[in-house]
């Protein structure tokens, strides 16, 4: 970097509450947890701009914490005082949702978060779809927020001339700033922390050519890759006023880069940073006491020069990895990442940022699972059908039709706004139906966790409002410790008559495989018994018939049982559906027969050890 005759100050926005809290836990960490660090970080420190809402900051707490997100952001408004500013994170035409939205929810998302403590809104959208962004930015300038409009970037894990290079994204920002709508700041955009120096530097010099002089030029990229502050330093010098970090322990890895570093690879620039980094020390003391039982993933926290190659939200890969262990399929974590290049350029090459990073994620994960474009993913066929808006480059005709067939739906070239469903009926309807008061907020929860094929009564925004939260949070696993006893004669072993079938985890290299075992009791030679029936994986047939097990070795939700007890079914027929990776799964019938029982109910967790029903 050049050094610069006059001194300039950079413009921190500190991401640890928000952007750290999502990429290293998926969102998942109690308000009382971080609020004191938060509040330290306000008085002591003099920290006037957090990012705290929006993506998982707004999900988690509803769907795994049992928290209101909206008393939550009141909650952080309050800790850190009137003057600072409050910063959330919206999806365009999802808005904090991960499905498209009609324009009537994102006015009433626009009024909720102002209402609940926020000043500045950074909107983006993952197509950069112009059109979307200038419907989308107007509730953000009627509510009274600070619009920042956003430009997703990422470096493209196949070569093209055409998209993701400056060229692209100056254009963009050119058609933006042309545009009607009220634009307070621009933000460069990189969620995956992959693209490259240069790129960022080239951009940021001919937009700062053509943007207003008052208006600011901000930049965010992630760490993931190590190339986060060689990419703000060429950011820096190309023009760009402000910046986005973190502070330890969640900073680098998949997070913003820490102020420290920051601060020192700037010493000697003539550039310094808007907040003291020598104080920040102690916003890590807390987080380290009031954390001190959670799980920091290794995944998560490291460097993985990888993501060039799977360019994957450092926000999004801290919740794909906790659900990845939680289903027990963490060892097909990388035959997952491999598959990447070939989702995103048979998409269409949009930007990887929440919901198309989850897209390609969700559709890698099907390609490696089912095999390649056998399901389709709900998200990424529509997406690659146009009802996200158009997608930067043709996406393969072959995975069209694929995605046209096995969905239903034909291509649409028309508004995502319009083309989405209206969801606040049927979200007052239900609350009215469970006498729960009918408020915004309530809607508005509600239509959030709405998403097709998924039941009423396991919505989540219902389930805390009726008190049933689910609960998921990634703490460490503690010991027990046994209690000292007296020994006591060994009980006789039950004699065993039949195949006993158990579930069995293997660890090898920090890698964990998930087995189902049957072992046979040994017949001697001769005896006069039969012998016991043969083992035969999943589809063993016991005394009561043929069990019906789910295809995940770790905990899956039952969103859906298809058939009741008494119904014929044939084999390869869909008789229930799970939830794994924020999709559903059909579990097929592995065999003609009868469903005698069904074991479990729509809300439950299973396991691949745990029959869902019996079919005889």
């Amino acid at each position: 970097m050049t050094a610069i005759k006059n001194t300039k100050k950079i413009r921190v926005m500190l991401t640890t509450f928000r952007d750290g809290l999502q990429s290293s836990f998926g969102g998942r960490v109690r308000l009382n947890d971080f609020l004191p660090a938060m509040r330290v970080a306000a008085d002591e420190i003099g920290v006037r701009h957090f990012e705290f809402g929006g993506g998982a900051r707004y999900q988690a707490p509803l769907f795994y914490l049992g928290e209101n997100p909206f008393d939550t952001m009141k909650k952080i408004r309050e800790a850190v005082g009137p003057d600072a500013d409050l910063q959330i994170l919206t999806r365009s035409v999802s808005g904090v949702t991960l499905t498209a939205q009609r324009l009537e929810t994102l006015n009433l998302q626009a009024k909720l978060m102002k209402e609940s403590g926020t000043t500045w809104d950074r909107n983006f959208d993952y197509m950069n779809d112009v059109d979307n962004l200038i419907k989308t930015g107007r509730p953000i300038v009627d509510a009274g927020m600070h619009h920042q409009i956003s430009i997703a970037m990422m470096g493209l894990p196949f070569h093209s001339e055409r998209v993701h290079t400056a060229e692209f994204y100056i254009n963009i920002g050119k058609r933006l700033l042309e545009s009607d709508v009220r634009i307070d700041s621009l933000c460069l955009k990189d969620a995956s922390g992959t693209c490259d120096p240069k790129t960022i530097h080239d951009t940021a010099v001919e937009l700062k050519k053509i943007m207003p002089p008052e208006m600011p030029l901000w930049l965010h990229t992630h760490d993931t890759a190590s190339m986060a502050v060689s990419c703000y330093m060429a950011g820096i010098e190309g023009g760009v006023d402000g910046i986005d970090l973190s502070v330890r322990p969640m900073a680098s890895g998949t997070v913003q880069p820490d102020v420290r570093s920051m601060a020192h690879a700037l010493k000697g620039s003539g550039y310094s940073l808007d907040i003291d980094h020598t104080k920040v020390h102690r916003i890590e003391e807390i987080l380290n006491e009031t954390m001190k039982d959670y799980d920091f993933n290794p995944i998560t926290t490291s460097a993985d020069a990888r993501v060039i190659a799977f360019p994957m939200p450092g926000g999004a890969i801290g919740p794909n990895v906790q659900m990845m262990v939680k289903a027990g399929l963490i060892d097909r974590y990388s035959d997952i990442l491999a598959e990447f290049p070939v989702v995103v350029e048979a998409g269409g090459a949009w930007t990887s940022v929440t919901p198309g990073s989850q897209q390609y994620w969700l559709q890698a994960f099907n390609n490696i699972l089912y095999g390649r474009w056998e399901k389709i993913d709900q998200g990424y066929g529509r997406a690659v059908l146009g009802y996200f808006g158009k997608t930067p480059l043709p996406p393969d005709p072959e995975v069209v039709k694929k995605a046209s067939e096995q969905l239903g739906l034909e291509k649409f070239e028309g508004d995502p706004l319009e083309a989405a469903p209206d969801k606040i009926p049927e979200a007052r309807k239900a609350l009215e139906e469970r006498n729960l008061p009918v408020t915004d907020e309530n809607i508005f929860m509600v239509v959030s966790a709405m998403v097709p094929g998924k039941k009423m009564d396991i919505n989540e925004g219902i389930l805390l409002l009726t008190g049933k939260p689910k609960i998921s949070l990634p703490l460490k696993k503690k010991e027990e410790v046994p209690k000292p006893q007296a020994p006591s004669p060994a009980p006789a072993a039950p004699a065993i008559s039949g195949p006993v079938t158990s579930r069995c985890t293997v660890v090898e290299n920090g890698k964990a495989r998930t087995f189902i075992v049957t072992v046979e009791p040994e017949v001697a030679a001769g005896a006069d018994q039969a012998p016991a029936p043969s083992a035969v994986s999943t589809t063993q047939q016991g005394s009561e018939g043929t069990p019906v097990f789910s295809k995940f070795p770790g905990a899956v939700e039952v969103v859906n049982i298809m058939v009741r007890v008494g119904d014929r079914v044939s084999k390869g027929q869909a008789v229930a559906m799970v939830e794994a990776m924020k999709a559903n799964h059909e579990i097929k019938a592995p065999c003609d027969g009868t469903v005698t029982k069904i074991n479990v109910n729509v809300g439950d967790e299973v396991d691949s050890s745990v029959p869902i029903m019996i079919i005889a």
